[in-house]
């Protein structure tokens, strides 16, 4: 039951990594999102990832 809730919580955070004006603070809510999700590992993925997400 609890895994579909992980899920979409998930995916929707770490879409949020992706939202942001500068490299900053896509690494921010990517960390903030990553460490919601899978706590200190993920947070550190998270920041990875929204640091390396670019606004095209």
């Amino acid at each position: 039951m609890r895994y579909p809730l992980f899920v979409i919580v998930g995916v929707s955070l770490l879409a949020l990594a992706g939202c942001g004006e500068t490299k900053e603070q896509r690494a921010a809510t990517g960390g903030v999102a990553g460490l919601v999700v899978a706590g200190p590992v993920g947070a550190v993925v998270g920041a990875g990832l929204g640091v390396v997400t670019r606004k095209n």
